[in-house]
């Protein structure tokens, strides 16, 4: 009987535990004061009174989204730990079987868009390894939770959040079918909402454009974004250079402006570099410092670096992008040649 009670204490304690958590008790954002002035704001614009309401009413907080949010693990890397995340043969070898699998939509993107199809690659890459870690948590629900109990950055959120309402009815996709990342990060390319309205594509003509599920959708969003921002065909990414003791002035290294400073005058600056790296010393460019533990390696990066930044604003990330493009277009043409 004592066995009993105890049986019987569990189970009750466990079905109050599941009936009044407040995640439980919170079904959706209804009631949310945030929520409630979003909900007006969307419909003072045009937007469906029922299809504001069944938005919020479907949308449920994640908490697991919020503690994410607050300790990124991209943060605690420098580029020695980038480089051991991203640059690692399971990933280059991986990079060699997609461009094999898609190469028709590759090639065609990369002319169509004058992006290098190692960088269309690449991106792919890093973001997803290729289409098999897109993110498990429903859009609705990451933009909801970030937009309206993560106050640091709700106006962005909610602003993503009213996005992906509009591509709902614009592509006549159900909400509850796109799925992201715990930042709102959707498909292949992890595109924003704000990004899959304005660079996504319909690159396979089936009239869907499917980031999701269309590998060839993907492939012409990501060229097509980064032909948007300014990619240029044949121009330089990164050039690894030497700096000597007359750059002290540190204000001057990773900026994360937009590159105005002529490699002349870098030169001027203590700057050299391996003779033809750089034909046209005219070019803007920024000097970039990237640390794996003790080892400093200075590189300096060109427009086509910064447009990179424009999908991920990291230089660890940009650099990690270049150097797995490369990796993989080496290790594709080692597999060509022995075929």
């Amino acid at each position: 009987m004592r066995g009993f009670k105890i049986w019987l204490q569990t189970i009750l304690a466990s079905l109050l535990a599941v009936v009044w958590t407040p995640q439980a008790l919170a079904v959706g954002y209804s009631e949310h004061p945030e929520a409630v002035k979003w909900a007006n704001k969307m419909k003072a614009e045009g937007f469906a009174a029922a299809d504001v309401d069944a938005l919020l009413s479907s949308v449920k907080k994640q908490q697991s989204i919020l503690n994410a949010m607050d300790r990124p693990a991209e943060k605690r890397l420098d580029w020695g730990g980038y480089r051991q995340l991203f640059l690692e043969p399971k990933r280059i070898n991986r990079g060699v079987i997609f461009w094999f699998e898609h190469e028709a939509s590759i090639t065609r993107a990369a002319a169509q868009y004058g992006v290098p199809e190692e960088i269309i690659v690449s991106i792919i890459g890093i973001e997803t390894y290729f289409g098999r870690n897109m993110g498990s948590y429903r859009a609705m629900d990451a933009l909801a939770t970030l937009g309206f109990d993560y106050p640091r950055r709700a106006e962005f959120f909610q602003g993503q959040l009213k996005n992906l309402l509009t591509i709902s009815q614009q592509e006549t996709r159900p909400l509850t079918r796109m799925k992201s990342s715990y930042a709102g990060a959707m498909g292949y390319g992890q595109f924003m909402p704000s990004s899959y309205l304005n660079y996504a594509v319909d690159f396979d003509g089936d009239g869907d454009r499917d980031i999701w599920g269309s590998p060839d959708d993907a492939i012409g969003s990501v060229a097509n974004y980064f032909k948007a921002f300014g990619w240029q065909t044949g121009e330089p990414v990164l050039v690894p250079v030497t700096v000597s003791t007359d750059i002290s002035d540190e204000t001057l290294i990773n900026t994360g402006e937009v590159p105005s400073r002529s490699v002349a005058e870098w030169q001027a600056l203590g700057v050299s570099f391996d003779t033809g790296a750089i034909a046209d010393t005219s070019k803007p460019a920024v000097l970039l410092k990237m640390k794996d533990q003790e080892a400093v390696q200075y590189l300096l990066g060109f427009n086509n670096y910064y447009v990179i930044t424009r999908y991920n604003r990291s230089r660890l990330y940009a650099n990690a992008v270049y150097r797995l493009a490369e990796a993989i277009a080496l290790a594709r043409t080692d597999e060509l040649k022995g075929s």
